[in-house]
């Protein structure tokens, strides 16, 4: 795993609701943590379910602020990238 991108994979708990928020502000920590570009989030095509929580967990004002910016990816409706911008002395 990168430094500079991490990735979360929420297949093997996708219907363990505590479980992945859990994950979410494990995986938002570690990228700060990190200071990371870019985190990669696999919710899996399926219903849709899972990724739009993923996006109310994102779009909640205390994890807003967090992150710079999100991109669904086109080509794969499973993923999300998270994208993070630092500071110098951040």
């Amino acid at each position: 795993m990168s430094s500079r991108k991490l990735t979360l994979d929420l297949h093997p708990i996708y219907n363990q609701g505590d479980r992945i928020d859990a994950a979410l502000r494990e995986a938002m920590d570690e990228a700060e943590r990190r200071k990371a570009k870019e985190l990669e989030i696999i919710t899996g095509k399926g219903s849709g379910a899972l990724k739009k929580r993923v996006l109310r967990f994102l779009d909640s004002k205390a994890v807003r602020d967090r992150y710079h910016r999100i991109d669904k990816d086109a080509n794969n409706h499973g993923r999300i990238f998270v994208h993070f911008r630092w500071r110098r002395g951040q």
